[in-house]
């Protein structure tokens, strides 16, 4: 079913493809999973796109990421100041004291499942472990506001006062994204919201929430290669994703790691 809403075409999914957005889900998710056991200080960035494409392939899915608008990796690995949309290099050599957000996407049964995760390697500072936690308490504050009949704004309202809680700021330039046959679908999740605005959330809709941490509302910039966004002022940020469906007794998140 397709909803027209506020002049936004969103898709409404059935069981069979609910169904399929599960196994792509957990697809993604066992990916991350395993991928994120082998990072340790020492490693590059580069080594994870190669450990993603493998795991990727070995479970018959392919990585959404490659490719899309030109994207040249597999993953996105963000590492400390990196805001989103890392691209891998061998020259980015993990160290004791980083955090690094692992993002991955898998397509697989013509269905995407999206899922990130932040990764402190060793021991870090207070400022990184504030905005890495904060993050995660984010994510998961936006996902407990998902229920039909709330709002999409809603969401972003609940992620915003949970990152007050923490001292921190919400990136306010990117956002989560329906998905499905796609990657990236409408709506627009925004981190940030009015609570009581926004669509009106039914069952069957699929998107994913996935907040970025700062330590204050510091601009962005965008490097050289069209991609990696930091922070200008070097300092850290942190994100968890998890891709999650309505459901008529409230919400399933379809990327939990395995059991």
């Amino acid at each position: 079913m397709v909803l027209h809403q506020e002049r936004v075409a969103i898709i409404v999914y059935g069981p069979a493809e609910q169904a399929a957005l599960r196994r792509a889900g957990d697809t993604a998710a066992a990916t991350l999973a395993a991928v994120c056991e082998r990072v340790q200080a020492g490693i590059t960035t580069a080594d994870i796109d190669r450990w993603v494409r493998e795991d990727t392939a070995a479970r018959g899915a392919t990585p959404s990421q490659l490719g899309f608008k030109g994207f040249p990796a597999a993953v996105c690995t963000s590492v400390n100041e990196v805001v989103c949309h890392g691209v891998p290099s061998p020259g980015v050599v993990l160290r004791d004291g980083d955090v690094i957000n692992v993002d991955v996407t898998s397509c697989i049964g013509g269905f995407h499942g999206d899922t990130s995760r932040t990764l402190a390697l060793g021991s870090i500072d207070s400022d990184r472990r504030r905005v890495t936690e904060g993050a995660e308490s984010c994510m998961w504050a936006g996902i407990e506001a998902v229920r039909p009949g709330a709002r999409l704004g809603d969401i972003g309202a609940a992620i915003v006062g949970r990152a007050a809680d923490f001292g921190c700021a919400v990136v306010r330039e990117f956002g989560g994204h329906g998905i499905g046959r796609h990657m990236h679908m409408p709506p627009h999740v925004s981190h940030v919201g009015r609570a009581g605005t926004g669509i009106r959330l039914r069952p069957g809709m699929a998107f994913t929430i996935e907040p970025m941490l700062t330590l204050t509302q510091v601009p962005l910039e965008v490097d050289v290669d069209a991609w990696t966004v930091r922070t200008m002022d070097g300092s850290p940020s942190a994100q968890f994703e998890h891709t999650v469906v309505v459901t008529e007794a409230g919400v399933e998140v379809l990327t939990l790691p395995p059991a």
